[in-house]
């Protein structure tokens, strides 16, 4: 029998149980980056197999995330939270076990798949469940938080668990979180649903596919195959037909998966544009980072995890410091330093050789650590600004989708620039790093842009003529 949310211990059950679900989807976002040197030495990896291995899981969560958020307003949240925890947990350990390198791939897809049902099904538990305005600010807090936590703590957990018990470790870790919030959410979390469920939009799902995997595959296989090969031509012009077959369909659907009147607020347009690149440094980071400490600094796993410490206890400290900042000076401040530290703490790196020293990576640490702490409250509160309460859940979801597509695209491009590059890791990687300090440097005037006075009435006419409200139902 499932306790009542309205009982004294319910809501904080309900509220550990959607921060274990978000905890172990964040970290499979970094942890895998502090194992890869082990697998491409395991299973004989390159470069753009070890991008797979990263950007399978991205990729599948930013295609998929709309469409769960779908399912579950129809079919009931608990029951889509419960089969995603069942999935990824499943796909976990299947990756635990796989014995090439087509076989990690194609679970860690199996594994997103599960994931893309975690996250935003999690804060729609969270809404429904703290009622109270200050209450659910204090719950999406504490979620939030946790958000953060896993997304800097993977790569140190993930270096302990490599260095002590192998590459596999970082996938057991999930089996049994995920198996004790299937527990918990069968016996503490009440089923919900929307009133009127969104109609399914096969063809928006398809389009979404289709637009964001051509364009990361190309990127990925272009320096194997030739940039102007037909296969990658093809994957380009493919992604290119699709954005703008998915322009024309869902301009027709009453009920579209991707609204694109959302996109005619220069705020929301601006905030998915900045999630995309500020994400892109983040992914970048992480993939470049733990090749350079371990390939060629010569850093064991476990070395390599504590030397990213101060950007992981940064960005943590700073995602706790920009709600502040949004709350009490708006969205502009927050991205605006959140784009000069990007920039200074990834142009650092441009200078990096075999010998550079530890304060220097240490310094460069924090600086990107902050920024990456600092960017993400001001992109969602942008990205909503304008528009009608009942649409933030598919406004938000959009967001979410730009962020992991951007993070896809991050490992993307950079696994591709040194995997492309002649002259070595470290020269290629100063290539890499400026690339990256360029997408902070984008921020800046995105941010300012994105939340001027312009775009603020442009928002606060367009969110009117939006779609009324859908009434929550809860059994």
């Amino acid at each position: 029998m499932n306790t009542s949310p309205g009982t004294t211990r319910g809501p904080a059950v309900v509220l550990l149980t959607c921060c274990l679900s978000v905890f172990v989807a964040g970290l499979d976002v970094t942890i895998a980056n502090v194992a890869l040197p082990s697998i491409q030495r395991a299973l004989d990896a390159q470069v753009s197999g070890l991008q797979w291995v990263i950007d399978a899981y991205t990729l599948v969560i930013a295609g998929l995330l709309m469409l769960s958020g779908s399912l579950a307003d129809r079919f009931g949240r608990r029951r889509v939270f419960q089969a995603g925890l069942a999935l990824f947990s499943l796909g976990s350990l299947l990756c635990s076990v796989a014995p090439t390198l087509g076989l990690l791939v194609a679970f860690r897809a199996l594994q997103a798949v599960g994931g893309s049902m975690l996250n935003p099904v999690a804060m729609s538990i969270i809404a429904n469940t703290f009622t109270e305005p200050a209450a659910r600010a204090r719950a999406v807090g504490a979620w939030g938080a946790v958000a953060g936590l896993s997304l800097a703590g993977g790569p140190v957990l993930g270096g302990l668990l490599v260095s002590g018990l192998g590459w596999r470790s970082i996938f057991w870790v999930n089996v049994p979180i995920g198996a004790l919030a299937i527990y918990l959410t069968q016996r503490f979390v009440p089923e919900s649903r929307a009133a009127r469920g969104r109609r399914f939009d096969p063809l928006g799902q398809l389009l979404v596919v289709a637009v964001i995997g051509p364009v990361t595959a190309a990127i990925i296989e272009g320096p194997r195959h030739g940039w102007g090969s037909p296969p990658i031509v093809g994957l380009f012009a493919l992604a290119a037909v699709s954005a703008a077959g998915l322009v024309g369909a869902e301009r027709r659907r009453s009920e579209p998966l991707v609204d694109i009147r959302f996109f005619r607020s220069p705020a929301f347009s601006g905030a998915a544009i900045i999630a995309l690149v500020a994400l892109m440094t983040l992914g970048g980071f992480l993939f470049l980072n733990t090749l350079y400490l371990q390939e060629i600094r010569g850093y064991s796993p476990l070395q390599a995890g504590l030397l990213t410490i101060p950007m992981a206890a940064a960005l943590a400290a700073f995602s706790l410091v920009s709600g502040r900042v949004v709350a009490a000076r708006g969205p502009r401040p927050a991205l605006v330093l959140a784009g000069l530290l990007l920039a200074a703490g990834t142009g650092l790196l441009i200078g990096t050789t075999e010998t550079t020293s530890l304060w220097y990576l240490v310094l460069a640490y924090l600086l990107f650590g902050a920024g990456s702490g600092l960017v993400s409250t001001p992109i969602t509160h942008t990205a909503l600004s304008g528009l009608p309460r009942d649409q933030a859940g598919v406004a938000g979801a959009i967001a979410s989708t730009c962020r992991q597509t951007g993070a896809a695209i991050g490992v993307a491009v950079c696994g591709a620039i040194v995997a492309g590059g002649s002259a070595g890791f470290v020269t290629a990687g100063h290539t890499a790093w400026a690339v990256l300090a360029g997408c902070g440097i984008a921020t800046v005037p995105l941010g300012l842009l994105s939340t001027g006075r312009w775009a603020r009435t442009r928002a606060q006419r367009g969110g009117p003529r939006l779609n009324p409200p859908v009434v929550e139902a809860i059994r």
